[in-house]
């Protein structure tokens, strides 16, 4: 038999690409979401390049009864979390909302672990739990902070996480802190599909590309960097994704807390983000330099040698990967839209 995963926020960007890594090197997803951030689409997607009906199960990761009875339906090995609210300013907005389904959401899967008798979780953490660091490549070991309530409650999981390790011996965690996802499936089928105005770069990017918007807001121009904007380690969501399935079979041997950096180990400015999107497309993005978006930071890289010390992996897709895998889904999912419209 498969070795079964439960894969909360599965429905969306980055669970429904750990889904198809999971798919392919032989495990059996089970994926719960309540579509706060996706959509059914992606489980269609999902279907179409695996040939096979994902199992799924609407559902609220808040709801006790709910996770109880996931867990009590299929016998889950190791939990796969990605349920969660992820806007930087969104959050400085709605804190409370971010510590409501963040905090209180991962307290109530853990719980429910607890009473399962599961004791493996892979957290999806992020690079907002180094705040501002002064120094560059971030590793595992530099200090940890935050400069805006989404980091604050990523920041509040792991030391939730950390303590639970503290009190089980038989608890294993890998704790696997993103850096700047992008990118999709090279079907082009399946990618980042963000509700309303997005608030990651590169769905405006090629949105701007297609015509939706009229241009890009760059915020921040006045930054110590290359070109004055803000420098971040971008990675291939299908390299991050296959980082989660090294990160499965390391828990295999071993418990405790392990944070991991998943990035590639070096920054790219958005304008250099932008120039790459345009020599890939063919199209001009027209942009706009704003003032500097409170809780950002200047500059933020990796230090990805931890992840292929313990997990034998790196990020190998190029930023022109990520830009030519980006154009193909915009292309294909402006297409069905057109296609659904007619």
């Amino acid at each position: 038999m498969k070795e079964t995963i439960l894969v909360t926020g599965g429905a969306g960007y980055i669970g429904s690409h750990a889904c198809l890594a999971l798919a392919e090197a032989g495990y059996e997803a089970v994926i719960i979401d309540n579509f706060a951030n996706s959509d059914r689409s992606s489980l269609d997607a999902l279907q179409l390049i695996t040939g096979a009906a994902p199992i799924f199960l609407e559902g609220d990761i808040r709801d006790a009864a709910f996770l109880d009875s996931v867990f009590a339906r299929f016998r889950i090995s190791t939990v796969m979390h990605f349920a969660g609210l992820k806007a930087v300013g969104e959050s400085v907005a709605i804190p409370l909302e971010y510590y409501e389904v963040n905090v209180g959401g991962t307290l109530e899967v853990l719980k429910a672990m607890q009473r399962a008798g599961v004791r493996s979780i892979i957290f999806s953490s992020s690079a907002t739990v180094y705040g501002d660091c002064k120094v560059q490549p971030v590793t595992e070991a530099s200090p940890r902070s935050a400069t805006n309530p989404y980091g604050q409650t990523k920041l509040v999981v792991e030391y939730m996480l950390e303590d639970l390790c503290g009190s089980d011996p038989e608890f294993g965690v890998a704790s696997l802190r993103y850096f700047n996802p992008v990118g999709a499936h090279k079907s082009g089928v399946i990618g980042e599909n963000p509700r309303g105005v997005p608030a990651n770069l590169m769905p405006f990017v090629a949105q701007v590309a297609t015509g939706q918007r009229p241009y890009l807001n760059v915020f921040g121009s006045d930054y110590e960097t290359v070109d004055g904007t803000g420098v971040r380690d971008f990675i291939h969501v299908v390299d991050l994704v296959e980082g989660h399935v090294a990160a499965l079979k390391y828990l295999k041997s071993h418990k405790g807390f392990t944070p991991i950096n998943l990035g590639v180990g070096r920054g790219v400015s958005v304008l250099e983000m932008v120039a790459a999107f345009e020599a890939v497309s063919g199209r001009k993005v027209e942009y706009r330099l704003c003032d500097r978006r409170p809780g950002d930071v200047a500059a933020s890289y990796a230090d990805p040698a931890n992840a292929n010390a313990l997990l034998g992996w790196r990020a190998v897709r190029s930023v022109e990967e990520m830009c030519a895998d980006t154009w193909r889904w915009q292309q294909h999912h402006a297409a069905r839209n057109a296609a659904a419209q007619a």
